[in-house]
C-alpha cells in the first residue's frame, strides 16, 4: 500500500513538473533570445572604424528596444569576434558561430571579408547585414545579405556632384590596390565613364610605404578630376605625397571624409580638396542623430564616420526579429525588404529588389578650428540622386 501511495505521489509529481515545463515554455517563448554575432575589426588596421561601428550598434540596440535589450520579447544576445581584418578569421568566426546555432552575423568594415560573409550566409541560410564595408558587390549578392551602410556606388555619384558635365573630362582614380580601391575604380568607370568621360587609374599596392613615384604618376596623368579612394593608417603620408607633387593645386580632387582622427592628416592640403562625406555629426539633426550622439558620449566615446553603420545594423536587427516573431530568417528577410525607416542620417529605404540601403550623402569642406580642422556642411544629396542601378 505505501509502495503504491508512493508512486501515485511521484506520478503525480512528475505531472506537474511536465505541465509546469509546457506552461514555462509558452509563456517563455517571449523571453527567448535570439543570437546576433557581431564580426568587426577590433583590433588591425580598421579598429578606429570598428570602434566606430560597435560604438553606434549598443547605441542603436539600446535605442530601437527602448533600454529593454528584447525586441517582440526575445532578447537580442550579442556576441562580438575580432576580425583582425583577416577574412580567414573572420570567416573561422562567422562558422563557429552559426555552426552553434546564431542565426544573424552583423559587421566588418573590410570589403573582402563582407564578399565572404556573403556567401557563407547563402550556404547556411542565416542573415547577414554588413557594416561599413564599401564594395558595390555587396548589395544584390544573395537573399540573406543586406548591409547598413552606404556602398561605393554612392560615394562616387556623391563625387560626381562636383563638376559639371563629365563629358570629354579626364578622371584619375588614385587608390589602394583592394577590393575597396578595385570597387571605387569599376565603379567610377561605370558611373562617370557611362557619361562621357575618360577614366584612368593608378592603384597603389598594400605593401607600398613611398608614395611619390605613385603620385607622380598622378601629376603626369593631368587629369581634370582626381578620385580618391584610401583608408587606413597609411592616408598621411599618401596625401602629403600628392601634395608635394602638386597634384592637389593643379586639378579638383575629391575624396571622402574620413573619421576625426583622420582630419588632421590632410595638413594644410585640407583646403585644397573638395570631400563627398558619408557621414560627421554636423551633417544632420534630428531626433534619431541626437538620440545616438548622446548615447555614445554618455558611454565615454565620440560619434565618427562610421558610427550610423552600427546604429542602423541594430535597428535592422531589432526591426528583423519583431517582424519574424524570432529568429526565422525568412521572415527577418521579408521584415527588411523594402523598410523605410528613420536613422541618424535621415530617412533610409531597404530596396526591396537587392538590398541597396538609399539615404542622403553630403558635400563638406575641412574649415580651421583652433590648431584642428572642423567638417562644414556644403550639400545635402538626396537619396535618389546617388541610388544604385537596380531594382
Amino acid at each position: 500500500m505505501r509502495m503504491q501511495r508512493w508512486a501515485v505521489a511521484s506520478l503525480a509529481a512528475v505531472t506537474a513538473m511536465l505541465v509546469a515545463g509546457c506552461g514555462g515554455n509558452n509563456a517563455g517563448a517571449d523571453s527567448s533570445s535570439v543570437k546576433v554575432a557581431v564580426v568587426y575589426s577590433r583590433t588591425g588596421l580598421l579598429a578606429a572604424y570598428g570602434k566606430n561601428y560597435v560604438d553606434g550598434f549598443t547605441a542603436g540596440l539600446d535605442y530601437a528596444t527602448h533600454g529593454s535589450g528584447k525586441a517582440g520579447g526575445h532578447k537580442i544576445d550579442v556576441t562580438y569576434a575580432d576580425d583582425a581584418g583577416d577574412p580567414a578569421k573572420a570567416t573561422d568566426a562567422a562558422k563557429q558561430y552559426i555552426g552553434a546555432g546564431y542565426r544573424i552575423v552583423a559587421g566588418t568594415a573590410d570589403s573582402g571579408i563582407a564578399t565572404q560573409l556573403g556567401p557563407l550566409a547563402a550556404q547556411n541560410k542565416v542573415l547577414y547585414i554588413s557594416g561599413p564595408a564599401a564594395t558595390d558587390k555587396i548589395t544584390g549578392m544573395n537573399r540573406y545579405v543586406f548591409r547598413s551602410g552606404r556602398q561605393t556606388y554612392q560615394d562616387v555619384a556623391t563625387a560626381g556632384t562636383f563638376i559639371d558635365d563629365p563629358a570629354g573630362k579626364n578622371v584619375l582614380v588614385f587608390a589602394q590596390d583592394s577590393t575597396f580601391g578595385q570597387g571605387n575604380a569599376a565603379a567610377v568607370k561605370a558611373i562617370l565613364g557611362a557619361k562621357g568621360a575618360q577614366v584612368s587609374q593608378v592603384l597603389v599596392p598594400g605593401t607600398a610605404t613611398d608614395f611619390t613615384p605613385f603620385a607622380r604618376q598622378a601629376a603626369q596623368a593631368k587629369a581634370d578630376l582626381v578620385f580618391v579612394a584610401w583608408a587606413g593608417a597609411t592616408t598621411l603620408p599618401m596625401w602629403q605625397a600628392l601634395d608635394q607633387q602638386k597634384v592637389l593645386s593643379s586639378t579638383t580632387v575629391v575624396t571622402g571624409l574620413g573619421n576625426a582622427a583622420s582630419f588632421s592628416a590632410y595638413g594644410s592640403a585640407a583646403e585644397k580638396i573638395s570631400f563627398l562625406s558619408y557621414y560627421f555629426p554636423q551633417a544632420t539633426d534630428n531626433p534619431v542623430d541626437t538620440a545616438m550622439i548622446t548615447a555614445i558620449q554618455k558611454a565615454g566615446s565620440s560619434p565618427d564616420l562610421f558610427s550610423p553603420d552600427g546604429f542602423v545594423a541594430a535597428q535592422m536587427i531589432v526591426h528583423a526579429v519583431e517582424g519574424a516573431g524570432g529568429d526565422n530568417v525568412d521572415n527577418m528577410i521579408r521584415a527588411l525588404e523594402g523598410w523605410t525607416f528613420d536613422a541618424p542620417k535621415g530617412s533610409q529605404t531597404i530596396r526591396a529588389g537587392d538590398h541597396a540601403m538609399l539615404q542622403p550623402m553630403f558635400q563638406a569642406t575641412l574649415v580651421p578650428q583652433g590648431t584642428s580642422w572642423e567638417p562644414k556642411l556644403g550639400k545635402v544629396i538626396p537619396a535618389a540622386t546617388t541610388a544604385p542601378p537596380g531594382t
